[in-house]
């Protein structure tokens, strides 16, 4: 994976499935970009992230843990153009976080993390030189740079689908890498 611009954004999405994945703070150290998430989006996923994890706030607390260690950055709007970009892309899109990573991202150059299709699509339509990353080249980066155990990425993976409720859109490039590291070879022999 290779992200062309100093900062990525992610969106809500992501941040769910890495937290759900139980290695929010390993993935995010794998990311070869400095990590940023819009303040609309933490104010929203911490929330989030608080209600999922309800025995000991684990997702939230690595979450903020990351912030705290400088793996995510918080960033606001710094400029009228952002806020006005902000404005017409909430009417777009109908959700704040995509809204917030799409106006701060176009403004400052910077790449977007979201598998929302709608967000997705807008952008390849509307602000194509936009870099879009998803969850599944993250975890495919992050079990490639530190040489994930199978077992480990297929936990991973089973916890985003179960926790997370996300799978790869079925033409998701991605996708039949994303199956053959959920295949349990164990199972197969049952």
């Amino acid at each position: 994976m290779q992200i062309d611009h100093s900062h990525i954004l992610l969106d809500a999405c992501c941040i769910l499935n890495f937290s759900a994945s139980g290695h929010l703070l390993e993935i995010l150290q794998a990311i070869p970009a400095q990590v940023a998430v819009p303040q609309v989006v933490l104010e929203r996923e911490l929330r989030t992230l608080q209600r999922l994890e309800n025995e000991e706030n684990e997702g939230a607390t690595q979450f903020e843990a990351a912030i705290a260690q400088g793996l995510v950055i918080v960033v606001d709007f710094k400029s009228e153009a952002e806020e006005t970009s902000f404005v017409n892309y909430v009417f777009e899109l109908g959700d704040d976080g995509e809204s917030a990573c799409c106006a701060i991202a176009v403004h400052r150059g910077w790449a977007i993390a979201t598998d929302d299709k709608k967000a997705i699509s807008f952008i390849q339509r509307e602000i194509s030189q936009l870099q879009i990353i998803s969850t599944p080249e993250i975890i495919k980066h992050w079990s490639e740079k530190v040489s994930l155990d199978a077992s480990v990425l297929r936990d991973a993976l089973r916890a985003i689908r179960v926790k997370g409720r996300y799978l790869p859109r079925k033409n998701h490039p991605l996708l039949s890498w994303w199956q053959a590291a959920l295949t349990d070879p164990d199972a197969l022999e049952e």
